[in-house]
């Protein structure tokens, strides 16, 4: 069962009645989705009848003939051109060898050729004898997110080895786009973690992700807080509870109009539900 989620906005200064949520008022509260459509019970929710939105479908990397796999795809609008920044690997996901692609569009319809916005994964080209396989004798990389930081334009991409989710090996690093037209490796942003989307700014001035340590499933998973004084300055946070009473999976989080933050985690026990 596909799972969705929706954030319960609220206006600044609202009154709440007691049963609604609220991050400091009831931050116990189960209610997640809300309107005269919803039934009592929200696992009973159809999905397939909900309305549908107008749209025009453009196909932007197509690896169907190769038997390739192209996933983890991020979009945004920079310097009046969309970029999309994809996970382009061998057969199937997050293999020895996969590499991350972009491409860039005017307006979101046409775009141009795909091109490789990362290098080959250390001896794990198309030339290794690991290429393609499931193995901590190759690397992978996976796309992480578009961050756009001090007028720059930075493309974050994790890098381990092959074999699981994920490798000892694990870290995030940036790069970036330069006016060339090519992207640089900016370095690393912090070692032993994959967020799942890149950071979105706080009140306070700090920028704040996702972070899934390569032991998430017995460790939990953190929050980094910073990156403002310098790419790799991070303090980590801990989710309490992640690994023991959720399992937490593919974390993603939002900032609410008064500035209170609420996240989401898919349940890795696979109830089916967020």
């Amino acid at each position: 069962m596909k799972c969705f989620a929706t954030a319960l906005f609220l206006l600044p200064g609202a009154v709440l009645p007691a049963a609604d949520p609220h991050p400091v008022t009831n931050p116990e509260s189960a209610l997640m989705l809300g309107g005269p459509w919803v039934p009592e019970n929200t696992h009973l929710i159809d999905f397939a009848s909900l309305p549908l939105v107008t749209h025009e479908h453009a196909v932007v990397s197509d690896v169907r003939k190769e038997k390739g796999v192209n996933q983890h795809n991020y979009l945004t609008h920079n310097d009046g051109r969309f970029f999309a920044m994809w996970s382009d690997g061998p057969g199937v996901e997050d293999r020895v060898g996969q590499r991350v692609k972009f491409a860039t569009s005017a307006d979101g319809l046409t775009w141009e050729a795909p091109r490789f916005l990362t290098p080959e994964p250390p001896h794990s080209g198309p030339g290794s004898p690991h290429y393609g396989t499931r193995t901590d004798q190759g690397f992978r990389y996976i796309a992480r997110g578009f961050w756009q930081r001090d007028g720059e334009l930075l493309a974050l991409a994790a890098l381990d080895e092959a074999a699981g989710f994920f490798g000892k090996s694990l870290e995030l690093r940036a790069f970036r786009w330069k006016d060339d037209e090519t992207w640089e490796d900016a370095g690393l942003i912090h070692d032993d973690t994959i967020n799942n989307f890149p950071p979105l700014r706080l009140s306070t001035g700090d920028w704040m992700m996702s972070r899934r340590p390569h032991d998430y499933k017995s460790a939990g998973v953190q929050f980094l807080v910073g990156g403002v004084k310098a790419l790799d300055d991070w303090q980590s946070f801990p989710v309490l509870g992640s690994a023991s009473e959720l399992t937490a999976e593919e974390p993603d989080w939002w900032i609410l109009p008064d500035e209170n933050l609420s996240a989401i985690f898919r349940d890795n026990r696979k109830s089916g539900f967020l």
